[in-house]
């Protein structure tokens, strides 16, 4: 890689990522950290507000941003493939949007590029989720978006039913289901719950049912503390 393009691909990571490392950079870039540490302070005294020092992190400042990108063909056929199969399996909100989305990027394609995009031979037939899960799930992105409490009328895989009211923090896809991974007022502790075994979902109203992040009770501190891979796989069961 020539080292115009690979200052090019440091900047579009570091945008692309609350906090870029360099030793992230490094591995997607395959150099050395000390190339990368040289490659930033290159971009720095360019006049690129990148935030940060070495062994900390970097972040691009406010304000900065680059000229539009353009999809070599077989980038704009990942997005359409990508697409298609997400549509099937995201809540209707998100389908839609997704759909628009591309639109959108299509539209400013050439037309050899974007014929290519739109031909790919990669379909993905409606079998996907069933409504009432695809409402269900959409419901439970939003009130984690807001940060809002749900009440949960669940049942675990033995059928055995509970009653929770759960702070929602994140949506996981496990290739035919998805699961809420939550904080569990009830247990006073991070739990999972598969989407197609909850029977219903209510939204907390008023003030009681707005929550703020707590340390020890947000998504970032279950990724860090809860989810080696091995802990992951039996929380795919949801329980």
């Amino acid at each position: 890689m020539r080292r115009a393009d690979r200052l090019f691909q440091i900047v579009q990571l570091i945008r692309g990522r609350r906090l870029t490392t360099a030793a992230f950079l490094a591995q997607r870039l395959e150099v050395s950290e000390r190339t990368v540490y040289r490659d930033v302070a290159d971009l720095q005294h360019q006049g690129v507000p990148i935030e940060g020092e070495a062994g900390v992190g970097y972040r691009l400042g406010k304000g900065f941003d680059l000229p539009p990108l353009m999809f070599t063909h077989d980038e704009a056929r990942a997005l359409v493939a990508s697409v298609r199969m997400a549509q099937v399996w995201q809540d209707p909100a998100l389908a839609r949007a997704s759909q628009v989305a591309l639109g959108k990027i299509l539209s400013v394609l050439p037309v050899a590029t974007r014929v290519a995009a739109q031909s790919m031979a990669v379909c993905a037939p409606p079998i996907g989720l069933e409504p009432a899960v695809q409402a269900t799930l959409q419901t439970l992105r939003e009130a984690s978006q807001a940060h809002r409490k749900l009440r949960l009328q669940y049942s675990d895989a033995q059928g055995q039913p509970s009653e929770r009211t759960v702070r929602p923090l994140g949506c996981f896809y496990w290739g035919k289901v998805w699961t809420l991974v939550a904080w569990c007022e009830v247990r006073q502790a991070f739990r999972s719950f598969r989407i197609d075994r909850i029977a219903q979902v209510q939204v907390v109203d008023g003030a009681g049912g707005a929550f703020r992040d707590e340390t020890g009770k947000t998504l970032a501190d279950f990724l860090r503390v809860v989810a080696p891979p091995e802990v992951m796989a039996k929380w795919a069961q949801g329980g």
